[in-house]
């Protein structure tokens, strides 16, 4: 069964020692087992096609290591936006059949980061962008970034909405008073990565992006941030007389939204995804250097689902939506 994986991350030198300086100091901190990440996310060479043969993944959809882009001033975005993607397509050149390729874009400068788009699925073959979450405190519900989304759903391509640390006003307001080891913790990987990104997807549908732009898919990962599990509440209480929406907010997250593992490998509530929003909904990942890619394909070999639904998750949605 070929194994395709979309949350996989990657980095040039120069973006670590730039926009990434949080990346290192991490790796660099004693109390974290995250030394190895750094140099793990610099190797797209034979040490991590390496990796991939010995946990049998066929192809690694790649996108920018968090935090991005999406913070830095307009024309450092620009600039390492462009860098971060041709250091992958180099990778991708070398490699055609092992990588892929999100693009970074600078979302500051929608005219720019619909050309950086355009030159990435053209020119260089890559399946779509990855976003980090808000662009300095501002969401895609905001018409300013919209020529993007007109742009990625012209080009057919979906769009990686990833996690990125909430807004300082959020970290402050329900984050803060513990230690902040404990509180850089809680308000990122603990709890506030994943309910920032389920906040952003509900403003984009609140927003009328969909209704806009009708064809166009969004990509979230680690079993859906939330959002599967709050559907059929937010149908009940969110429902089109309040929202002026052509449909209900469950309908958005079942036909415009795709959901992946990203290496949360947890039965019970891949279970509740898979009953909320289907399997045609769901793509594995490993959340590659973060997650481990053999214990993520241990987990999707061991669901209690048929083999052709495995299939279904492991490649064939993938295939379909981004024509691999």
């Amino acid at each position: 069964m070929r194994l395709i994986t979309l949350e996989e991350h990657f980095a040039s030198p120069n973006w670590l020692d730039t926009a990434g300086r949080e990346t290192k100091e991490l790796a660099a901190n004693p109390n974290t087992p995250y030394h190895e990440i750094p140099a793990k996310l610099v190797d797209l060479g034979k040490q991590r096609v390496a990796e991939m043969d010995a946990a049998g993944i066929d192809l690694q959809i790649l996108s920018l290591n968090a935090p991005g882009v999406e913070q830095l001033d307009e024309a450092e975005a620009v600039a390492s936006a462009r860098e971060t993607n041709e250091y992958l397509a180099e990778a991708i050149k070398a490699y055609p059949t092992r990588f892929g390729g999100f693009a970074a874009l600078a979302l500051a400068r929608p005219t720019e980061a619909v050309k950086e788009l355009e030159r990435a699925v053209n020119d260089h073959g890559f399946v779509g962008a990855n976003i980090n979450g808000h662009i300095q405190e501002r969401y895609l519900d905001n018409q300013f970034f919209w020529p993007v989304l007109e742009a990625a759903e012209a080009l057919g391509v979906p769009i990686y909405l990833h996690p990125t640390q909430p807004p300082k006003a959020v970290v402050e307001a329900y984050y803060s008073g513990f230690s902040p080891e404990l509180t850089s913790i809680l308000s990122k990987p603990g709890w506030g990565w994943h309910i920032e990104t389920a906040v952003h997807v509900i403003r984009i549908i609140l927003g009328g992006v969909f209704d806009r732009f009708p064809k166009l898919q969004i990509i979230v990962g680690h079993l859906g941030e939330g959002l599967p599990f709050m559907q059929e509440r937010m149908n009940a209480v969110l429902n089109p007389r309040l929202t002026k929406l052509k449909r209900p907010v469950g309908e958005y997250l079942r036909e415009n939204v795709y959901y992946t593992t990203s290496g949360w490998n947890y039965k019970s509530s891949f279970q509740n995804m898979l009953s909320e929003v289907g399997v045609d909904r769901i793509m594995f990942s490993c959340d590659y250097p973060y997650g481990s890619m053999s214990k993520s394909k241990a987990f999707l070999e061991g669901l209690s689902i048929s083999e052709s639904d495995k299939a279904i998750i492991a490649h064939q949605n993938a295939e379909k939506l981004m024509k691999l």
